[in-house]
């Protein structure tokens, strides 16, 4: 039988492994948008963009084209949770790939502790939910069986609202939603050129309203919008700053975002490099995994 720190952190897992992602990606699409003026200035023989707007539409664009990337970032959520992540995602029909996270504090890395894990995880993302690997530290417990299941479907039932928007942004998300978001906030500006890992990047800022984003790139109605502003407003999240590094081609090559939650701070930065690499991603054998929903019956179980 399994023990209540390995179903317990079948569902913290489950957590990080998606808001991970989501960091890392960001969420929804819906093609583009027109706003803007479009003005720019000649220098020499190059054109320079000078309404921000127009800048981030064509970075919306090219980002987006680019279809997949190598990331590099880390997530904190208050004493819930820290973590590193780092790997290759590919967005161009859903969000595929992998990501090597690790917890480096919060409860989270405490009950990884608990586990016998060093904290190291391997997250693989599939059309239709992700896989995680716990290592052999679960697999002692489960006969062999190391990685847990969570599909999308599964992980939406969970949280009413929140949990649909999360499965939209998990099956939808590309890290253009960085660039849309600025877009989209009304608030953009840009700070200045400065520079990211030895690449020279201009800087953009601007504050954004979570729930009403979330509502507005996903396919919430008016009830579950509703619902998911009393879940973000519960747990302390109402906006989030986002800023924006964009190199000279036009592509995305750091992002952050940071707000306030009850816990704590929520802050995440990613870098992106590499556009256009190859991922691919497989499955792991069904006899070494265990459904998420299978970890949470036996949690129920042993509750009653």
């Amino acid at each position: 039988m399994l023990t209540k720190t390995v179903r317990r952190l079948g569902l913290s897992v489950a957590v990080v492994a998606a808001l991970t992602s989501v960091a890392a990606c960001g969420g929804s699409d819906d093609g583009g948008t027109d706003k803007g003026s479009g003005k720019s200035e000649s220098r020499g023989n190059s054109v320079v963009k000078v309404d921000p707007i127009a800048a981030l539409v064509a970075v919306q664009k090219k980002t987006g084209q680019a279809h997949s990337a190598r990331i590099d970032g880390t997530t904190t959520m208050g004493s819930t949770m820290s973590a590193k992540q780092q790997g290759a995602i590919d967005w161009s029909d859903g969000i595929t790939g992998t990501l090597k996270i690790t917890s480096t504090g919060g409860a989270m890395a405490d009950g990884m502790k608990q586990l016998g894990s060093d904290g190291t995880m391997e997250a693989r993302y599939l059309k239709d939910g992700y896989v995680v690997d716990m290592g052999q530290a679960m697999a002692q417990q489960t006969g062999g069986k190391r990685w847990i299941s969570y599909s999308y479907d599964d992980l939406a039932k969970l949280s009413g609202a929140a949990g649909a928007a999360m499965k939209d942004q998990m099956q939808n998300s590309t890290p253009e939603q960085g660039v849309k978001s600025l877009l989209a906030s009304g608030d953009v500006k840009k700070v200045g050129q400065e520079d990211v890992r030895g690449v020279s990047a201009t800087h953009y800022s601007g504050t954004v309203d979570v729930a009403e984003l979330t509502a507005k790139n996903g396919n919430l109605d008016a009830d579950e919008t509703a619902q998911l502003k009393e879940q973000l407003a519960a747990s302390g999240i109402t906006t989030e700053k986002i800023d924006i590094w964009v190199d000279e081609n036009d592509l995305l090559v750091k992002k952050t975002e940071r707000g306030e939650m009850q816990t704590g701070e929520l802050n995440s930065t990613v870098y992106y490099s590499d556009y256009g690499v190859k991922v691919s991603v497989e499955a792991p054998p069904a006899a070494q995994t265990v459904d998420f929903t299978e970890l949470m019956k036996q949690q129920q179980g042993a509750a009653s």
